[in-house]
């Protein structure tokens, strides 16, 4: 998982694993409703259920999601 986040430190993206929004969040600076709607339209990838009451993003998804906007390519 993420590194422990206090204080608005940087979020680090781990190689592998998962995150969870508001990690996801600190690194894309979007409002959580213009997140969920994203994933809706499929700009931004879709959670995993982790547990029955958790879910996370794949730290993989998030880098390609990342590399796409760096390419301005868009989300």
């Amino acid at each position: 998982m993420s590194e422990s986040v206090q204080n608005n430190a940087p979020v680090s993206l781990p190689e592998v694993g998962f995150l969870r929004l508001s990690d996801v969040l600190k690194i894309i600076p979007v409002a959580k409703t213009a997140w969920y709607q994203g994933v809706k339209e499929g700009r931004f990838p879709s959670p995993v259920k982790l547990t029955k009451r958790a879910s996370g993003y794949r730290a993989k998804d998030i880098r390609a999601l990342i590399d796409r906007l760096e390419a301005g390519e868009g989300a």
